[in-house]
């Protein structure tokens, strides 16, 4: 299905360059037919995105973690309309009023909202609508690219790069959250029949890293999140990463150890959450027979040995390196071996638990203003993750990208590598 090509494309590369022209530097010409194009490939993606989807399946919202994909359509293009239009496209007229408080996200200085919990409510407008504001939006945005001026283009330019990359991340989440909601009806639809799961790189061995100071954070090339910064030193203590993923084999023996019924593997809020919950497999995984099945974007599907386990939480993957007898990486660990190009399958397979806990790095300031709440206010509770998945679109994945969770949450292509700490 052309509507999801993107999905089954190769890896994203492992270098750091950016998806998207540079931005607006006064000591050289813009290039306004490449941001043109850089804004209309982005939106376009979504629009692949979504197009298998009928209006029944955009309006489904599974769990509060989930959107519905017809949220996600709106809410890129309000934000859009909010940080761009609103304040840089002089005599720009706001397409619907209402529409603000049914599609911001948590950016409290930008006004009340719908709650989180109940974007599954909102029937009306309808995909149709959405569709016709996405286009008065992407109508708006292109003229402002076209005729503002090189000093004003020094301001618009900055917040849509961040837009581009801020919908990049919704259009992963709208094939997370369809997975999950899909994954609640028993007749198991595919989201797309020809979907495959990518293999791994079958490597073996590990990727050595000696004490020593290092570098990690933004470099000050290309974009980045305000989070990535600034670039600090960190400590990196005797290590060696393995360069391959924890495939659905190891995580088999895993289970077949009692992984799951061990108390002594896991952490407190983690066995409270095997308890609650049920967990006896990772998210997805259903029994077979006497073999194990789970649900991907092609359907039920057999579980395959040799891919890499995902759909793991932190607790999860904590449980795992304890009975392996090894350790997660810290996310620095994982920055400087992925960032010397020796960890396999680092992109565009699953995302890789660090066991470092999102916090903000030594100086960081957040961006001023409603986008400085984009990130720093969710340094609580949650931890790193690094690399990309499988619904990562292709130009988004970066080495010093930082991705994070909940411990507790599974729903996103998430997965682990192991690591050990030499004495």
């Amino acid at each position: 299905m052309a509507a999801t090509a993107a999905l089954r494309e190769a890896p994203s590369p492992r270098d750091a360059t950016a998806a998207f022209p540079a931005p607006a530097v006064s000591a050289r010409p813009v290039d306004r037919a490449a941001w043109i194009a850089a804004f209309a490939h982005v939106r376009a993606e979504t629009e692949r995105r979504a197009a298998p989807l009928s209006p029944e399946d955009q309006q489904i919202q599974s769990m509060a973690d989930a959107s519905p994909t017809k949220w996600h359509r709106a809410h890129t293009t309000w934000f859009f309309e909010q940080f761009l239009l609103r304040e840089h496209l002089p005599g720009y007229a706001i397409y619907d009023e209402r529409l603000h408080y049914l599609f911001n996200s948590y950016y409290v200085a930008a006004g009340p909202r719908q709650p989180r919990i109940a974007r599954g409510l909102i029937t009306r407008p309808t995909t149709e609508e959405i569709a016709a504001y996405r286009a008065h939006v992407d109508r708006a945005v292109t003229a402002l690219l076209g005729q503002a001026s090189p000093t004003a283009l020094e301001a618009v330019l900055p917040i849509l790069e961040i837009g581009l990359y801020h919908e990049q991340q919704h259009q992963e989440l709208l094939v997370t959250d369809i997975l999950h909601a899909f994954a609640q009806n028993p007749l198991g639809p595919a989201y797309d029949p020809d979907w495959r799961f990518l293999a791994a790189s079958g490597a073996r061995g590990t990727v050595d890293l000696p004490r020593g100071i290092a570098q990690v954070g933004h470099a000050g090339a290309g974009f980045s999140f305000d989070n990535e910064s600034p670039r600090h030193d960190s400590l990196i203590l005797p290590c060696a990463l393995d360069r391959a993923l924890v495939s659905n084999r190891d995580w088999l023996g895993f289970m077949a150890d009692g992984g799951y019924a061990r108390p002594e593997l896991w952490l407190s809020d983690g066995w409270l959450a095997v308890q609650a919950e049920g967990w006896e497999a990772p998210g997805y995984w259903r029994r077979d027979g006497e073999s194990w099945a789970t649900m991907t974007l092609a359907g039920i599907r057999p579980v395959e040995p040799d891919l890499p386990v995902t759909h793991v939480s932190y607790y999860e993957a904590d449980a795992y390196a304890r009975w392996a007898g090894r350790d997660l990486p810290t996310e620095a660990e994982w920055e400087v071996a992925a960032g010397g190009g020796g960890l396999d399958d680092a992109f565009g397979l699953v995302w890789q638990w660090t066991r470092s806990a999102y916090t903000a790095y030594p100086g960081y300031r957040p961006l001023p203003g409603a986008l400085g709440e984009y990130n720093g206010k969710f340094m609580s509770n949650q931890f790193v993750l690094r690399g990309s998945s499988v619904a990562t679109p292709q130009g988004h994945a970066r080495v010093p990208y930082r991705n994070f969770f909940y411990p507790h949450q599974r729903w996103q292509f998430t997965g682990l590598r192991l690591a050990q700490i030499h004495a």
